[in-house]
């Protein structure tokens, strides 16, 4: 069973500037919660117990935010608006944080809970990414993958053409309807893709991926590139990739975060 997960929110969120200076993007409104409000649940909705969150000094409103509101509890018990306190309940998992020093790139947030993970697999979700509209939560259906499988499992989504130099891409066998094996994966291909099949924010790993982590040479951003590590790692173990059910958006983007936050305003944006 995948019991522990964690959620890397350190980053600057630069293609959201300038409001990121001050809102972290895991904290942009959607539907009255903020953006990491609903990976959280997704995870919990997946089996998920205990969380690890990736946090920078400069991003202590999300340890607030999942924090007791005492003050605020007391004040609407005061001022008889005790039919607000719901909004005061957090989600019922146990949460624990960790400091980014440096921005050193995903790989690197995800080497900073090897400790927290201990010997157990795991969960990654991205707040980047938020996916709805699914009959399985997103990571319950990687969960059932890697129950099947007994081996590492990340999230995938089918794009154009044209936007496939934006993300990490695979070239995997295919297995079933909407399963792969991973024969290889590239970052960001500007050419000559070996596929349209991207990767996206979510990743179940066996703990071994953090030998093939701590193996990656810093990158010329002096970041641990996730993606060099998946592909160590499948010269040894394998891994799979499963098309996610399911809409999914980019909140770091302007367009599909506002397409987003259009549907949540209507109740049949809400699954």
């Amino acid at each position: 069973m995948i019991k522990k997960a964690i959620i890397p929110a350190a980053g600057y969120g630069t293609r959201s500037l300038p409001v990121t200076k001050v809102i972290p993007k895991e904290m942009f409104p959607i539907g009255g919660k903020p953006a990491i409000h609903y990976i959280v649940e997704e995870a919990i909705q997946s089996g998920i117990e205990e969380i690890l969150i990736v946090v920078s000094k400069w991003k202590n409103i999300i340890v607030d935010y999942f924090d007791a509101s005492l003050e605020l509890e007391a004040f609407l018990e005061k001022n008889n608006k005790q039919h607000l306190l719901k909004y005061t309940e957090m989600p019922d998992v146990h949460i624990q944080y960790v400091r980014q020093p440096y921005s050193r790139g995903l790989g690197d947030a995800i080497l900073l809970g090897k400790r927290f993970v201990g010997n157990e697999p795991f969960a990654v979700l991205l707040p980047d990414d938020i996916i709805i509209n699914s009959k399985t939560p997103a990571l319950a259906q990687l969960v059932e993958t890697y129950n099947t499988r007994n081996a590492s499992v990340i999230g995938l989504n089918q794009v154009n053409p044209e936007l496939v130099k934006k993300y990490g891409v695979i070239d995997g066998t295919s297995i079933s309807s909407n399963v792969y094996k991973l024969n290889g994966i590239v970052e960001k291909p500007q050419s000559n893709p070996p596929s349209n099949l991207a990767v996206i924010g979510r990743y179940l790993f066996d703990p071994a991926i953090f030998s093939f982590l701590e193996q990656v040479t810093p990158d010329q951003s002096n970041e641990i590139q996730l993606t060099e590590a998946i592909s160590k790692m499948l010269g040894e173990n394998e891994c799979y990739g499963e098309l996610i059910d399911g809409d999914r958006f980019d909140i770091g983007s302007d367009d599909e975060y506002t397409e987003l936050v259009k549907k949540f305003s209507h109740p049949k944006g809400k699954k």
